[in-house]
C-alpha cells in the first residue's frame, strides 16, 4: 500500500467518522432509498470519496465510477477492489466521444478540462494545476446500455468541476428517463466558460425534475462566500 493511498485512506476515515452522522449524507441516503435507486453514477470520481461515503453511510446497492485520470483513478481502484458492487472505468464523460486534455490540480479533486479562473486559485491555493493529462471521453448516452439496464432506476451524480453541463449534453437521451440527479454547482465563475447556479437549475427543471436537497460546499476562505453547492433533484 503506498504512502499516498495510505494518507487519503486514514482522511476518508477520519471525514468518515465526521460526516457519518451528519444530517446531510444521511439525507441524501434517505432520498436514495426512497426512490428505490439501483445504480449510482457517479461521475468525475477522482479518488472515490463521494461513492466512499455513500456506501459505508448505508447505500447498498450498484455503483459505476468514472475517472479520468490515471493517479486518481490507481487510488479509486483500491478503494473499489473488494466491493463487488462497485464498477470503476477509467474515463471522463461529456458532450463528445474521443480524447480530451484535463487539467490536473495539485490536490487532483480541482482538476478539470477547462480552464481555472485566478479567483478559485486564490481562494484554495492547493487547487492550482501542476500538469496536464490527455484521456478517453464518452458521451454518457454512447456507454450507458453497458452499465444500466434501466434507467429509471439510476442516480446520476456530476462533480466535474464546472464541465457538468457538457456531461448533461451528452446525457440528452439518458436525462429522459433518469430517477435522479445531483450536480455541483458554482454560484461564481470558477472555471472559464461554466454554466452558472441559476442556469443550471432552470435547465434541470425544464427536464423534469424537482429539487429534493441542497448541500453547500467549497467557501471563499476570506470572504465567506459560498462558491459551490451540491443540489440533488428527483424526477418529478
Amino acid at each position: 500500500m503506498n504512502i499516498l493511498f495510505r494518507r487519503l485512506l486514514r482522511k476518508a476515515n477520519s471525514l468518515n467518522r465526521k460526516y457519518l452522522g451528519s444530517y446531510l449524507i444521511n439525507n441524501r441516503i434517505k432520498l436514495l432509498n426512497h426512490f428505490q435507486i439501483q445504480y449510482l453514477l457517479d461521475v468525475g470520481a477522482n479518488t472515490g470519496q463521494f461513492a466512499y461515503y455513500t456506501r459505508h453511510t448505508g447505500y447498498k446497492n450498484n455503483i459505476i465510477s468514472f475517472e479520468p485520470l490515471t493517479e486518481a483513478f490507481g487510488i479509486l481502484g483500491k478503494f473499489a477492489s473488494h466491493d463487488k458492487k462497485w464498477e470503476i472505468v477509467n474515463a471522463a464523460i461529456g458532450d463528445m466521444d474521443g480524447e480530451i486534455e484535463i487539467n490536473i490540480s495539485e490536490n487532483l479533486q480541482s482538476s478539470s478540462i477547462l480552464e481555472m479562473m485566478p479567483d478559485h486559485v486564490k481562494s484554495a491555493p492547493e487547487s492550482a494545476y501542476c500538469g496536464k493529462e490527455k484521456v478517453k471521453i464518452h458521451r454518457l448516452d454512447s456507454i450507458i446500455d453497458g452499465y444500466v439496464p434501466n434507467l429509471e432506476e439510476a442516480f446520476l451524480k456530476i462533480d466535474t468541476q464546472g464541465f457538468e453541463k457538457n456531461v448533461l449534453l451528452g446525457a440528452e437521451q439518458s436525462l429522459k428517463k433518469l430517477k435522479g440527479l445531483q450536480l455541483e454547482l458554482s454560484t461564481k465563475e470558477l472555471y472559464k466558460g461554466e454554466t452558472l447556479f441559476n442556469e443550471m437549475l432552470d435547465f434541470i427543471l425544464q427536464k423534469g425534475f424537482v429539487i429534493h436537497s441542497l448541500e453547500p460546499g467549497f467557501y471563499d476562505k476570506k470572504s465567506g462566500q459560498l462558491l459551490q453547492v451540491d443540489a440533488i433533484f428527483y424526477r418529478g
